[in-house]
């Protein structure tokens, strides 16, 4: 089976006043003091509205290789080595290339799936672009989601990275 999400947005961005406006209420309701005088990292930032505040359970569950535990989050940032054969990737390439390097896996399809680009602060990037994908294909990210065999075409009783 095939499994996309796909990437939808209005307008593309939220006005810089706006969000600065969000965060003059969240520092006046006594959420972070710090909000409108520090940087925050953007998954603080979420997990603060989508847990305390909107109250809703976490979109994604990861597991990470044989184990059985389950690791439940709002967002994925993806972290990821230079890769010298990625120039200008786009997000699928890094969304495969990240799960693929620290072994993870969906537990579920996620109703929304909020993607951290990789980012190392102000003074370095890794990619000086990233191409978006207009659709995510998330079939090889599933957890126990019957697989094609690159060999043969039926479908896969094995998997390998």
């Amino acid at each position: 089976r095939d499994h996309r999400l796909l990437l939808v947005s209005r307008t593309g961005f939220v006005r810089a006043r706006s969000v600065m406006h969000l965060r003059e209420q969240l520092t006046e309701k006594g959420q972070c003091s710090s909000f409108t005088n520090a940087e925050k990292d953007p998954e603080e930032f979420l997990n603060l509205i989508m847990q305390q505040i909107l109250g809703i359970e976490p979109l994604l569950k990861l597991q990470s290789g044989s184990q059985e535990e389950q690791q439940d989050c709002y967002c994925y940032q993806i972290f990821m080595d230079k890769q010298e054969d990625l120039v200008v990737p786009d997000v699928q390439q890094l969304v495969e290339h990240s799960f693929l390097t620290y072994d993870l896996k969906l537990v579920e399809i996620p109703s929304c799936f909020i993607i951290q680009m990789p980012r190392f602060g102000k003074e370095y990037k890794m990619f000086s672009k990233i191409i978006p994908s207009l659709e995510l294909d998330i079939t090889d990210l599933l957890l126990d989601s019957p697989r094609e065999c690159c060999v043969c075409g039926d479908v896969a009783t094995l998997e390998c990275s």
